[in-house]
Parts: structure tokens; sequence; C-alpha cells
């Protein structure tokens, strides 16, 4: 447990937070930490406390391989369409955990819970479908908390995952999470790592009063500007952890 205080403690595991890819190493999760994890995506906020989301534990090591084979064509889809150095940075790019975790969850949406009348959602239809992200994000801040990694998939068609779980065509699949104990959680995340995109300084998304015309125009001035200096702390990350 942490030594922090709470406020700091919040911090360290927001800050710590990866999308983990190859650092499972498939040993087990007490079920006593797998329900406070559920618990915590549980307790997100919803759009008229319709509480959207539903949680399917996959551990059926052939579903997950049947899942995988669906996920490296889409893969390989995407890779056909990319070129020239986006092309060779992305060959290089691990985009899934699914047999290296312990377990998947995959979270679903289902649009008709709380229906007819689903307080908040009647001029924002997609405010469902946010609440279900917020549930995402706290099993994902949870499950780090206990020392645990999340990596979400999404190279996948929701039509096939819908039919490999059995899904009424009204539920949504929203996200794929392989979850699990790790090895370590990565300093730099790895997409930074392998320079396929920087993390924008926060100067770049915050503004006063109304959105700017140029944001877009100056996000990319000064992401460009701090490219070389990113590129310079991801080659030193490689060294690091190659010694």
């Amino acid at each position: 447990m942490s030594r922090l205080p709470p406020g700091e403690a919040f911090y360290d595991v927001l800050h710590r937070r990866r999308d983990v890819r190859a650092e499972f190493t498939g040993e087990p999760v007490d079920d006593a930490v797998l329900h406070r994890i559920l618990g915590a995506a549980h307790a997100a906020p919803s759009v008229g406390m319709s509480q959207p989301w539903d949680f399917v534990l996959v551990r059926d090591l052939a579903t997950r391989q049947r899942f995988r084979d669906h996920v490296l064509a889409e893969r390989a889809v995407f890779a056909d369409e990319l070129t020239g150095e986006r092309a060779e940075t992305f060959s290089r790019i691990k985009v899934e955990g699914i047999l290296e975790s312990t377990l998947s969850v995959v979270v679903a949406y289902d649009p008709e819970r709380g229906s007819p009348a689903v307080l908040g959602r009647h001029a924002i239809a997609d405010a469902g479908l946010y609440s279900v992200c917020l549930a995402i994000q706290n099993l994902w801040l949870a499950a780090t908390a206990e020392g645990l990694g999340v990596g979400w998939v999404s190279f996948y068609r929701e039509p096939f995952l819908r039919d490999l779980l059995g899904m009424p065509d009204r539920v949504r699949p929203v996200a794929w999470l392989c979850l699990g104990p790790v090895t370590r959680l990565a300093e730099v995340p790895d997409l930074e790592r392998h320079g396929w995109r920087d993390r924008l300084p926060l100067e770049a998304v915050v503004h006063a009063e109304r959105y700017p015309e140029e944001a877009d125009a100056a996000t990319r001035r000064i992401a460009s500007a701090e490219r070389s200096t990113s590129a310079s702390v991801v080659d030193q990350f490689d060294t690091d952890t190659r010694r």
C-alpha cells in the first residue's frame, strides 16, 4: 500500500497508469482484488443514475484466441494503410496482450438501461456512452492502485465481438480490457516511446473563455517544438531499459 498522503497517492496512481501490452505475467488475480476493482468501476457516475454498463469476464483461452486472431487481422488492415516512417514505426508497436494477461474484462453499454426516461440524456444521446467510459477509467485507476496492469484493445469490429460473446443487438461492446499482474509499468507510454505520438503540453489544450480560432495550428507548433526534446528523453529511456 502507498505511504503517500491520500491526495498525493491519487495523483501518483493517475500518472503511473499505463496502457499495458507486453508486461503481463499471466499470474492469478486474487478474487477479492478483482471484486474491489469491479466495484470501483460500478461506483462510477452515470447519467440519470442509469448505470448502463455490464462487465463480461473472459478467461476461456479459446475465446481469447479467437478474439486475438481477429485483432491481428484488423492490425494488418491498419498497417496496409500506412507508408514510410509511419509504417516502420507501427511495425514495432504491440497492440494487445490478450493471451499474456490473466483475464479480460469486456465492458458493454446497454442504452436501454434506465429507459424510457433517462434523466439528463434527452439532449445528449451519447451521455450514456460517456458514463461507461467513466466506469472504464475507474476500473483502470483501481487496477493501477492494486498493482495490476490494464490494456485497452481497440483493433476490433463491434459486430464480431458482439457475436463472439453473445450480446444482443442493442448492446454495444465499448472496450476489451486485458487485466493482470505485470512485471512493471513503463515510465514512458509505449506510443511515445516508439515515437508514434508525443504528449501535448497542458498549455496547448487549455483556453480562456472561448475556443480559439488558431488552436489547431498553435497545438501543432507547440508539439513540433517539443518533439526534439521528447525524442531525446525516449532515446535515453530505451538506453536505460537495455542496461
